[in-house]
C-alpha cells in the first residue's frame, strides 16, 4: 500500500487538508442534485434487476456486489455509473481486484514492510507500481474531461469539486494538486469497494448458514416497508432486528482486522512501551471486535449482541470496524448507508439459499493478507412472492 499514499495512509498536513475536503463534500455537498441515499437506491434496484436475470441459477457472488458497490463510489467520484457489461469499467474493476490480491500477498506485505530491500527482489510485488500508474491513467483521463467542461458554480461531483478547490487555492504548500486529486479518487475505490462488497459477501454465507434468521428479517421487512416501496434510510430506525444482524456481520467478519498502519506523529509511551516518532502502528480491530468481556459469544455469530430485553437495538462501545479517534473511516456514514439499502432491497426481493450445507467452520472468516474474507462459494436468488 506503499504505493497508494494518497489521503487514507498519509499523515500531518496533507492528511488534514485532503479529509477535512473530502468529508465536508461527502457529508454537506451531497454529490450533486441528488443525495447519496438516492443514488444507492437507484444502484440497488439495478442490481436487483440483474439479480432476477440469473434466473434462480447458482452463481458466485463476488463480481456482481463488486460492480454494484463501486457504481456507488463511480456515481460520487465521476457523476454516472456503468453498466454491468461495460468493458471500461470491468477492466478498471480487474485491476483493482489485482491491485488488492497482490497487496495482500505476502510478496506484497514484505513490500509494505521493507520497502528499502523489496525494491531490489524480483517477484510479483513488482506489478504493483504498475497497475497503479494504469489506474492513475484512467483517473486522469477523467479528470481532463471534466476540467474542458467544468462550471465551478454548479459541479457535477467529487472531481469537478477537487478542481475547484485547485483552482480557487493560492496557497502555495496546499494539497489540493493533480497527484493527490488521483490518488485520492483511487483511495476512494479502495476503501469503499472491497470492504463493502466482502462484507456483504459474509452476511449471504451466514444467511444461509442460519435461515431462521434470514426468515426473521424477511417477516420484520414485510412488515415496515413490505413489497410495494423501495427500502430507505429512514426504515433503520424500525428495524431493531435488520440493525443488530447488520452489525453482527461486521463485528464477526471482522473485515479489516488490522485496520490500516498510521505513523507516530511524535514520541509517545503506552503501557510503559516508548514509540519513536515516526514509527508504522496497527490498531488491531479485532482485539475489540473480539472481547469476551464486550461480548457474550465473541466466536459465534449472534445478534442478540445488539439487542436488549425488549428487543430494541443496543448499542455497544466495542463496536468499532471503522476504527475511532480522529482516523475513523471517512466513508463510514456511506458505508452503512449501503449495507443496509443493498441487504434490505435484496432480502425485500429474494430469499438467499445454497446447494451446500454450509457449517460454523464454512462461515469463519479467513484471513488473506490484511482482510478476512469468506469462503468462495455458489448461492441463488429465489424471487419472493408478494
Amino acid at each position: 500500500m506503499r504505493v497508494v499514499p494518497g489521503m487514507i495512509l498519509s499523515n500531518g498536513e496533507r492528511w488534514k487538508q485532503l479529509r477535512r475536503f473530502t468529508l465536508m463534500t461527502l457529508r454537506n455537498f451531497g454529490m450533486g442534485k441528488r443525495s447519496m441515499e438516492e443514488r444507492v437506491q437507484e444502484e440497488a434496484q439495478f442490481l436487483i434487476q440483474e439479480l432476477k436475470s440469473y434466473k434462480q441459477s447458482a452463481v458466485n457472488p463476488t463480481n456482481i456486489l463488486v460492480q454494484a458497490v463501486s457504481n456507488v463510489i463511480c456515481s460520487i467520484v465521476f457523476g454516472n455509473r456503468f453498466e454491468y457489461d461495460n468493458l471500461k469499467f470491468l477492466k478498471l474493476l480487474n485491476l483493482f481486484n489485482e491491485t488488492f490480491q497482490l497487496m495482500g500477498s505476502t510478496w506484497g506485505q514484505l513490500l509494505e514492510m521493507i520497502p528499502n530491500i523489496m525494491e531490489y527482489v524480483p517477484g510479483p510485488h513488482k506489478k504493483i507500481d504498475v497497475i497503479i500508474e494504469r489506474l492513475l491513467e484512467f483517473v486522469a483521463e477523467r479528470v481532463k474531461m471534466n476540467e474542458a467542461s467544468i462550471d465551478p458554480t454548479s459541479p457535477r461531483d467529487y472531481i469537478d469539486c477537487f478542481i475547484a478547490k485547485m483552482q480557487q487555492n493560492e496557497n502555495p504548500i496546499s494539497e489540493f494538486n493533480i497527484r493527490n486529486l488521483l490518488l485520492t479518487v483511487l483511495n476512494l475505490f479502495f476503501a469503499g469497494t472491497e470492504t463493502v462488497s466482502t462484507t456483504l459477501r459474509h452476511g449471504f454465507l451466514i444467511l444461509m448458514k442460519y435461515p431462521e434468521i434470514q426468515e426473521k428479517l424477511h417477516k420484520e421487512i414485510n412488515s415496515v416497508i413490505g413489497h410495494n416501496r423501495s427500502p430507505n434510510i429512514e426504515d433503520r430506525s424500525k428495524m431493531p432486528y435488520m440493525d443488530a444482524v447488520i452489525h453482527e456481520i461486521q463485528r464477526f467478519s471482522d473485515v479489516i482486522p488490522m485496520n490500516v498502519p498510521h505513523t507516530v506523529i511524535k514520541d509517545t509511551t503506552f503501557r510503559g512501551f516508548t514509540i519513536p516518532k515516526g514509527t508504522s502502528v496497527f490498531p488491531m480491530l479485532c482485539t475489540v471486535l473480539r472481547d469476551p468481556s464486550q461480548f457474550a459469544t465473541p466466536d459465534k455469530f449472534n445478534p442478540g449482541h445488539f439487542l436488549d430485553k425488549s428487543g430494541s437495538f443496543k448499542k455497544s462501545d466495542a463496536f468499532m470496524p471503522f476504527s475511532t479517534g480522529k482516523r475513523v473511516c471517512l466513508g463510514e456514514g456511506l458505508a452503512r448507508m449501503e449495507l443496509f439499502l443493498f441487504l434490505t432491497t435484496i432480502l425485500q426481493n429474494f430469499t438467499l439459499k445454497s446447494d451446500t450445507q454450509f457449517t460454523e467452520c464454512d462461515i469463519s472468516p479467513r484471513m488473506t493478507g490484511f482482510a478476512n474474507v469468506p469462503i468462495d462459494y455458489q448461492m441463488s436468488f429465489i424471487p419472493r412472492v408478494a
